[in-house]
């Protein structure tokens, strides 16, 4: 659901890019209230966990679509809503500007439809209250599927808003909307059925790392919090260097819905501040479209998936002392 820069005006990209910061600035100021060192390794290698299953677009049946894993109630649900933000945050930043995944004039759009709804309705309003009298495999299954199902049709729904407000007169608001949710439907449920199988492997092997566990729940668990961690690396880096070479080559829900209305996946923009900001993002990305510049061996598509996990841990882990978020000597 990657937003391209001709999707949005210059005005609404501007709004977009203010509303994310704002999310973003006050997360960073309460991810430093909480000062929890332990979220350091789990930011950063759920960083990579969720940037290489993104890799992998998986078929709608009978659509011709496919979608993939956007993220944000899988990160929210172990790191909390701010936490999980900003680790949507710095995936989404490397998809951008190293993979040409996403334009950077609508990098704020794109936070917002992909990282805000998830985190922090999916975290607050949606795993908390069900996690409130403890957690159960039961109950992290039912808030994963209503999490990514409810998150992501907000998301699917705000981008009509947006290329509405950007007057995209190819994608008509009532039009458009009857093809973005019925899509985003059907791939929120496949998203949470993997997240739900994600945060189960967690509660059984570690439950300290989700978020509002329980004291008696921290104490729980088959593995210790180091061998979880790389677990789920490992399995990062094996989706990232292998599985996503079998990844859907259909197209994803947003470019499925353009081109059943518009006929195409890509609209045309022209304007100086469209080209300059196109200008930088062709310098920053190394990896265009996760291949090597001019190939398309399965060997750049490969190298793309653990060399960007790999970036991903550390920008993640670069900004929280970047930001000083755990600061506090503990005794």
């Amino acid at each position: 659901m990657h937003m391209a820069d001709a999707l949005v005006a210059p005005a609404v990209a501007g709004t977009m890019y203010v509303a994310a910061g704002a999310a973003a600035a006050y997360s960073i100021k309460k991810v430093r209230e909480e000062d929890d060192p332990k979220k350091i390794p789990v930011m950063g290698v759920m960083g990579a966990f969720v940037f290489a299953t993104q890799m992998i677009n998986f078929s709608i049946p009978g659509t011709g679509s496919s979608g993939h894993l956007c993220g944000g109630m899988l990160l929210s649900a172990l790191l909390g809503p701010y936490a999980g933000f900003l680790t949507m945050i710095g995936v989404l930043l490397i998809q951008c500007l190293m993979f040409a995944d996403g334009g950077l004039l609508a990098l704020g759009a794109n936070v917002w439809n992909m990282a805000f709804y998830g985190c922090f309705v999916g975290a607050l309003l949606i795993w908390k209250p069900i996690m409130s009298k403890g957690m159960s495999k039961g109950k992290i299954i039912l808030a994963s599927i209503l999490g990514c199902v409810l998150t992501l049709q907000m998301g699917a729904f705000s981008v009509t808003l947006e290329t509405l407000a950007s007057g995209i007169t190819e994608l008509p608001f009532s039009v458009f909307v009857a093809t973005m949710q019925p899509i985003h439907l059907a791939i929120g449920t496949v998203e949470g059925l993997i997240t739900a199988a994600v945060l189960c492997f967690v509660y059984e092997a570690r439950p300290e790392i989700l978020y509002t566990a329980t004291e008696a729940e921290k104490k729980a668990g088959s593995m210790s919090f180091k061998k979880t961690v790389v677990t789920l690396a490992i399995i990062a880096a094996l989706i990232g260097g292998g599985l996503s070479l079998f990844a859907s080559a259909n197209p994803d829900g947003l470019e499925w819905a353009m081109e059943r209305i518009a006929g195409t996946t890509e609209i045309e923009a022209a304007g100086g501040i469209y080209e300059t900001f196109a200008g930088i993002q062709d310098k920053s990305a190394v990896l265009p479209d996760y291949a090597f510049k001019g190939s398309d061996s399965a060997v750049g598509t490969s190298f793309s998936g653990v060399f960007g996990g790999a970036v991903v841990v550390a920008v993640c882990v670069g900004a929280c002392y970047l930001f000083k978020f755990f600061k506090r000597k503990r005794k």
